[in-house]
């Protein structure tokens, strides 16, 4: 029996329902890890399957093929190389479980189903999976390994019935998604078992995006005394290995040089580049094309677009109207430069005027209102997306969480498209998001250094610029107390009673309540965005269009 057992933890980028794909990548990670000497791979929840893959689990021939997959991964391990731990669905019994095998030896030694299913926020494993018993260790080349996967550590229950029935060490394989602030309560959470259990923790996360949900990796491992032995890079696909040695008080990990903790814009930042990316490429956009107004939207949009898939692959088009201001003009202009990016100019004008002749015998002599306004913005929607079909880019649409909030955007019109980097960002978060990447170059951008728009983009006052000299704040309240009263209602759900208490005007936020609740229909015709925050719209917020429940205090 030895006294050391290297680890490594495999972060991969993986595809749901790509198995082949998948299962080349933790080959690729076996390898990797043999060559550093390991004596055990760890790699992602449902690594095989892809994470999260919804009702494709409901497919008998996807779980078969899984299975398969699987069985070839533990053949592999004849070689005398590392063992490994990977993720997949297993029916077993009539029961379909979110399931993790331990190969070794050319076979299956262990299989553990998950214990704790998540059934909040993005996550419904309860529609598709049973529970798995509280599991036992794991016996691994003479270690026993308590092994959990994700929600089972997020409790207190199996890690505690892993200690008390032997485990030496706690290794959980993970799809948890980003969240501005996550990253404090996994660690926190961790902590706490450590404490209660007295054994050290692995928590081993994939990375990449899957549709809305980015998942940042950030592995991480605690000694049984609470120190970090490891973390590795967030929303970066990479492979770390770890030294444990059996000592007199229990397995400890030789500790590696730590990196700096990122800033939260860095991190919110870097998400979206990292969905946006993966939803084009996994997806097999050639590029994306977006309107490019001179405001901070799509400004902002845009220089994610570049950051994720390089300057060559996006493509702008500035749609002026009457309406639009020389400094627009200037300002959208400018930002092309700054990017690289190519930028057409298609002026509107001539759509709107034939929409008017047209329609004008059926207004009755009615006045012009908020109709014509919608005009513009279903003529610059209809001009994006016969670019996209003629050239097959997708339409990136640039409205933030705010707008999307209260319905400050037109259906048909600027929320037509594919996808959205903004859509679960508030309007503060962009500004202050504008100035961070005006000042700093996130990792792996693909993206220009320096200035990516001209400051005036960044402090003018915020305008759709579809009447004469026209301001958000015509028809809404300032970004800042708008989004403190949204966050209260979306991500708090708190009443009108409890924000007027925190020293919010009343009457604000029952209008803001009435334009929430009268949006919903909007909401569930926009296209998927990154999810940023613990309440987007979609996954996390779902809420009845079809709602008689209208009082404005609960």
């Amino acid at each position: 029996m030895t006294d050391t057992l290297t680890l490594a933890i495999a972060q991969l980028d993986l595809h749901v329902g790509a198995i082949d794909r998948n299962l080349a990548a933790i080959r690729a990670a076996r390898a990797e890890a043999a060559r550093r000497g390991a004596d055990l791979l760890v790699t992602p929840e449902l690594g095989i399957a892809g994470y999260p893959p919804e009702d494709l689990v409901l497919k008998p021939a996807f779980v078969a093929a899984c299975e398969a997959a699987a069985a070839e991964l533990a053949a592999d391990t004849a070689d005398g190389g590392p063992g490994v731990i990977v993720g997949l669905p297993w029916r077993a019994e009539g029961a379909l479980h979110n399931a993790a095998f331990v190969l070794d030896g050319g076979r299956i030694i262990a299989r553990r189903a998950k214990h704790e299913l998540p059934n909040y926020g993005v996550f419904d494993e309860k529609r598709v999976f049973a529970p798995g018993p509280a599991p036992g260790p794991v016996m691994f080349r003479g270690f026993r390994l308590g092994v959990m996967i994700c929600e089972d550590w997020w409790l207190p229950a199996v890690s505690e019935t892993l200690a008390e029935t032997g485990a030496e060490l706690l290794i959980s394989i993970n799809g948890s998604p980003f969240e501005d602030g996550k990253l404090g309560v996994r660690l926190q959470l961790a902590l706490n078992r450590v404490v209660e259990t007295g054994l050290p923790f692995v928590f081993a996360a994939m990375t990449g995006g899957q549709d809305e949900i980015v998942f940042d990796g950030a592995s991480f491992a605690l000694n049984a005394d609470r120190s970090l032995a490891l973390r590795m890079p967030h929303f970066r696909a990479a492979i770390e290995t770890l030294v444990w040695k059996r000592t007199t008080t229990g397995l400890v990990a030789e500790p590696h040089v730590l990196p700096p903790e990122p800033e939260r814009l860095d991190l919110v930042y870097r998400a979206m580049v990292m969905g946006l990316a993966d939803y084009v490429n996994k997806n097999g956009f050639p590029g994306v094309i977006l309107g490019l107004s001179g405001g901070i939207d799509s400004a902002l949009s845009a220089a994610v677009a570049v950051d994720a898939l390089g300057p060559a692959r996006v493509r702008a088009v500035m749609m002026p109207s009457r309406y639009t201001s020389a400094h627009s003009l200037e300002d959208a202009a400018a930002c092309a430069d700054l990017l690289g990016i190519r930028c057409d100019t298609v002026p509107i004008g001539g759509a709107t005027e034939a929409f008017a002749a047209v329609l004008e015998p059926l207004y009755e002599g009615r006045t012009p209102d908020i109709t014509e306004e919608n005009i513009q913005s279903r003529a610059r929607g209809l001009i994006l997306m016969a670019l996209s079909n003629k050239l097959g880019h997708m339409v990136l649409t640039t409205g933030n969480k705010s707008e999307m909030s209260v319905g400050y955007a037109t259906l048909y019109g600027d929320m037509c498209g594919g996808y959205s980097v903004l859509k679960d960002v508030y309007k503060t978060t962009v500004f202050a998001l504008s100035h961070w990447r005006n000042a700093n170059r996130p990792a792996d951008a693909l993206g220009p250094a320096g200035a990516v728009m001209p400051e005036r983009v960044i402090t003018k006052p915020p305008s759709a610029e579809l009447r004469e000299n026209q301001t958000d704040q015509d028809s809404l309240p300032p970004y800042d107390v708008l989004d403190a009263v949204l966050e209260g209602l979306v991500e708090g759900e708190k009443s009108i009673e409890e924000l007027v208490a925190a020293g919010h005007d009343r009457a604000t936020v029952a209008r803001v309540w009435k334009l929430l609740d009268r949006a919903e229909y909007k909401r569930r015709q926009a296209p998927p965005g990154v999810k940023i925050t613990a309440r987007a719209f979609g996954r996390d917020r779902r809420y009845p269009i079809t709602n008689g429940f209208t009082r404005l205090v609960g």
